[in-house]
This record gives C-alpha cells, sequence and structure tokens, in this order.
C-alpha cells in the first residue's frame, strides 16, 4: 500500500476516544532557536522534567510492550503465524512486586493509574500486541475509550507482526496497519503524526521496522522548524553509545551480521549494508533538535536513560510485566530557574 493511501483514509477515520491532528489546541509560544536548558530526575517510574519552556503541567502515563495474545476464533486461519508468541507472555512475573500477572491485568491497572492521577494523555510506543489479533485490538479499544484519556499511539515490530508470513518488513506493516490496528491512529497518519497538548508538541514517529523513510524525516525537520517544545515517541530506542543491538534506531552496528533473531521470529534477515542514510540522519537531526526535550521509548523491556548531546531518552520497562512510566513535564519556579538557565 502506498504511503499516500494512509493520508486519504485516516482523515476520515477517526475512532473512538483521542487526539487528532487536526483538533489539537493551537498555542502561542515564542520559538525556541537555542538548546532547550532542562532538568530530568527519575525515582522508579517516576519521570520529572523540569524547563523554562514548559507553561502548564502535564502528566503523561507512558506504556510500551504489553504484548497482549487475546484472540478468538476470527484468528483461527493465522494461528501458523501467531502461534509462537501467543504464548510467550501468558503468565509473567510483575517487575515490583514478583507477584504473578498477565499482560491484560497489566493494561488494566495502568489504565487504572492513569485514571487515578488525572493524566493528560496516555503515549503507548508499541509491541501493545504480540501480534495484529482483531480481539485484542478491539478491547484495547474499547479499555481506552472508558478512561475518557486521550492517547497517542505508535506501533512496535510485533503489532503488525505474523511471524513466517510473506513481505518486507514495510510491506507487512503497511498491510497489517491497514486491515487492523488503523482505528488506534484516530485518523492521524500511521507513520508520523504531531498531537498538541497544553503547549508541547508530542511526535509519535514509527520506527517499527528499524529504519525511518523520507517523509518520516521531513516530518521531523519540519516539527523542528516550528520552535515548539518537542517530545518524541518511538518504540525502538534510538542509538546510544555502550547499548546493545536492541537500541537500533541509526545503530552503526545494525545489520544481517548482528540479527540473531530472524529465524526464531520468520522474519526478513536485516539488510546487509545496514541501515540507510536517511535513518542516520534521522537520529542526528533528533539529537540537534534544540526544541527537543526528550525522547520516550520502550522495546528492550528493561528501564533506561541515556543522554545524548543533552537530550535524555527514557526507555520503559515492559506493562506486559506491570510496568510503566509516571511522567511530568513542568515548569521552572523561580527558584529553580536560578540553578540552571
Amino acid at each position: 500500500m502506498k504511503r499516500r493511501s494512509f493520508i486519504k483514509r485516516t482523515t476520515t477515520a477517526l475512532a473512538g476516544l483521542g487526539l487528532t491532528a487536526d483538533s489539537y489546541a493551537k498555542t502561542n509560544h515564542k520559538k525556541i532557536n537555542k538548546p532547550v536548558k532542562l532538568c530530568v530526575t527519575v525515582e522508579q517510574e517516576k519521570v520529572l522534567f523540569f524547563a523554562e519552556v514548559i507553561n502548564k503541567g502535564l502528566k503523561v502515563v507512558h506504556i510500551a510492550d504489553t504484548h497482549l495474545f487475546k484472540d478468538d476464533d476470527r484468528g483461527i486461519p493465522y494461528q501458523v503465524y501467531s502461534n509462537r508468541m501467543a504464548k510467550a507472555y501468558n503468565q509473567t512475573t510483575h517487575f515490583k512486586t514478583q507477584v504473578k500477572t498477565h499482560p491484560e491485568e497489566a493494561f488494566e491497572h495502568a489504565l487504572e493509574y492513569a485514571k487515578a492521577v488525572n493524566a493528560d494523555v496516555i503515549t503507548l510506543v508499541g509491541d501493545i500486541f504480540s501480534f495484529p489479533s482483531e480481539a485484542a485490538i478491539e478491547w484495547v479499544l474499547s479499555k481506552l475509550k472508558d478512561t475518557g484519556i486521550p492517547y497517542i499511539y505508535t506501533a512496535g515490530n510485533h503489532d503488525w507482526h505474523y511471524e513466517g508470513m510473506e513481505g518486507t518488513l514495510e510491506s507487512l506493516r503497511d498491510t497489517w496497519i491497514e486491515r487492523r490496528l488503523l482505528p488506534l491512529y484516530q485518523g492521524n497518519h500511521p507513520l508520523m503524526a504531531a498531537y498538541e497538548i497544553k503547549g508541547i508538541r508530542f511526535l509519535a514517529i514509527d520506527n517499527s521496522t528499524y529504519q525511518i523513510n523520507e517523509e518520516q524525516l521531513a516530518f521531523f525537520t519540519d516539527q523542528v522548524a516550528s520552535g515548539m517544545p518537542l517530545v518524541l515517541l518511538v518504540h525502538i530506542p534510538l542509538y546510544a553509545p555502550g547499548r546493545n543491538i536492541s537500541f537500533g534506531c541509526g545503530n552503526p552496528n545494525w545489520g544481517a551480521a548482528t540479527d540473531q533473531n530472524f529465524n526464531l521470529e520468520r522474519r526478513p534477515r536485516w539488510p546487509e549494508k545496514g541501515h540507510t542514510q536517511t535513518t542516520f540522519k534521522f537520529h542526528k537531526e533528533v539529537f540537534n533538535a534544540p526544541n527537543l526535550l526528550g525522547i520516550f521509548a520502550g522495546h528492550i523491556h528493561q528501564g533506561s536513560i541515556e543522554m545524548i548531546k543533552g537530550k535524555p531518552q527514557i526507555v520503559s520497562d515492559d506493562n506486559a510485566s506491570g510496568a510503566y512510566l509516571d511522567i511530568s513535564l513542568l515548569p521552572l519556579n523561580n527558584q529553580d530557574k536560578d540553578l540552571i538557565l
């Protein structure tokens, strides 16, 4: 499916509660030309961002890697492709309490927490599903609608992947976004969209193939040029020195030689030549963006924080094991302005 068909379809395909690119609030702001000075503190699952460019407090509940395997009779014809992942997360151990849990319970607890703290937005950054099950997608849409809280979704590499199905990663992503995942995007472009909340612009960019295309790069550079304070949402973390191959977007070591799981996951092997120059340019543009507050990701099932050129990348532990992030974006008070400005 061509990229343009996404744009045409999604402008009229609004589904359920959430945010749309046409409906986010327009905010008067001073254009940011110099790198934002900010303070970030992390205490277990709580993350606090303080910056002078933040005018109003904003609460985010950030969820990644739930790996829901819920399915019904509609999934029977696809069991040859879903069988392994349908068994992968049937029971998990809670990352804090060590009590047995499972993905549905963990997802519901995260949404309950979002309601309890009056979250402004729920960010879902991929692998919410272990495969594109209609039953699981419908269940998530229903649960999100029940919260009454806006949400932002971008796909992970498992959300659209039926293992062993023929096709390139890009063509399979396009196919299963169109057939199954499309309602989660609320009328926005599935591969790139901007959502403005309380003067902060959230950019959801799909890097679930580990790569970035030219249209996504152009979208990001346009958003940087806007001068708005930005937060980037991606599934796969951006490469950071010292991190393993799972930090695969823009990783100079990513490629066929380091792809250990293509047989297990029954998918095409990563390219012999590694990333495209477009993907490397995206990585560079992200960490050079003066108005970028930070990056939030998932994928690796382990919480982490990386600082690259002064930009924090926060990665969430997996929601399948009960994890999520409680993120607060807050203005600086006068006494703290004296410390960092």
